[in-house]
């Protein structure tokens, strides 16, 4: 076996552990937030009770990094190197734990929370007012429009020849299911608005993580360049918890997670 391919199973085994332990992190804070609603714990507060959860278990891993040393018997600029490699991982982690413990999540919370006290749905005999059809006010918002829209934006997807789905309705369908009503009617105006306002953002995640690219060639990243991909992002930012829990209904959480780590969030669900 070449050590390029042990490097590629390594790495690919380092991917899956990773995934576990980023879908066991989605179950457990969905129970938190569970158990903390049912205590009478507000959004707000049981918002900043996990982001400081979160925050000191990035500290305590910026304390293990700061703490380690070289090799012992290292060459002097080994060591330098090793120290300097280290400041800098340090450092990131501590803007991370601020990041972490700083941010608000009270409306995505709030979406998570109605999700899960849901009441459920009474019998049909129990059932005394006839709903009737929906609104004609709410306005259909077709996926083959939508598909369209992303597809006038060449620079954000890669060619149709090159992506791992010709047909990623699958993945369209519960993306849309996360826009509300009230979002139907602009949802094409904001979808193009999200993607020019993150040009460059789009242009190298397509570039670090599209087909062709090093993360791809291990057959992860399958969604980046696919033109849905694009709606994906835009409810990954908007409602982020509405999505996931849309997504884990109908599709492997992989593929989300994976988009989720390439993408960096504000709101990240599978750390």
């Amino acid at each position: 076996m070449s050590t390029e391919t042990h490097d590629a199973d390594a790495y690919g085994q380092e991917l899956a552990r990773i995934s576990r332990h980023q879908h066991e992190a989605t179950d457990a804070r969905f129970m938190v937030f569970q158990a903390l609603a049912a205590a009478g714990i507000g959004h707000e507060q049981a918002d900043d009770i996990v982001a400081k959860l979160e925050a000191g278990a990035v500290a305590g891993a910026h304390t293990w990094i700061s703490e380690s040393s070289p090799p012992h018997g290292s060459e002097p600029r080994f060591e330098d190197g090793w120290f300097a490699g280290v400041r800098d991982v340090a450092s990131y982690l501590l803007r991370i734990a601020d990041t972490t413990a700083g941010r608000g999540r009270a409306a995505s919370s709030a979406m998570l929370l109605a999700h899960v006290q849901q009441p459920t749905s009474p019998a049909p005999e129990e059932t005394t007012v006839d709903p009737g059809p929906a609104p004609a006010s709410v306005p259909p918002l077709e996926a083959t429009d939508v598909l369209a829209a992303a597809e006038r934006f060449p620079w954000a997807v890669a060619a149709p020849g090159t992506r791992h789905w010709p047909d990623g309705s699958d993945f369209l369908d519960v993306a849309l299911s996360a826009v509300g009503n009230e979002e139907r009617a602009g949802y094409i105006e904001r979808l193009e608005a999200f993607v020019e306002g993150h040009r460059d953002r789009l242009e190298e995640l397509l570039r670090a993580y599209g087909p062709g690219s090093r993360p791809a060639s291990h057959g992860r990243y399958a969604l980046v360049g696919q033109p849905e991909t694009l709606v994906i992002l835009e409810r990954m930012e908007a409602v982020p918890f509405l999505l996931r829990g849309r997504w884990e209904e109908e599709l492997e959480t992989v593929f989300l997670d994976d988009l989720e780590f390439a993408w960096g969030p504000r709101i990240r669900l599978s750390r």
